[in-house]
């Protein structure tokens, strides 16, 4: 992977919100992420599939649902700029916004819909 390949990736907001949020919880489902997000799930499937061809990310399936971690192939200068970015950003609006819903709110359970 180049620097040319892996900047255009991080260049769409939903894209780097799904990524981010997986750099600072290691692996999500759709599900999750869509809730996170508050957008659609054919939204954040066809981001998640660009960021796939990409190579940025990976996907495993259980079931019905698919779960999606940063690559293990991803080379270590691409990593390194993902977890500095989602430890740089964890207070900064949309991302702790993200982190929040998925967590849950106050008295009420984070969303594990696949568990």
């Amino acid at each position: 992977m180049t620097a040319d390949e892996f900047f255009p990736a991080l260049a769409d907001p939903t894209r780097l919100r799904c990524l981010l949020l997986l750099a600072a919880e290691g692996e999500l489902c759709v599900c999750e992420l869509t809730h996170a997000l508050d957008e659609s799930q054919p939204k954040i499937s066809r981001h998640l599939a660009t960021l796939r061809e990409a190579g940025i990310v990976s996907d495993r399936r259980e079931g019905l649902w698919i779960h999606y971690r940063i690559s293990p192939a991803l080379p270590d200068w691409a990593h390194e700029i993902l977890t500095t970015a989602a430890r740089a950003n964890t207070a900064a609006k949309p991302f702790a916004q993200d982190r929040r819903r998925l967590r849950g709110a106050p008295n009420r359970p984070p969303v594990r819909c696949c568990a």
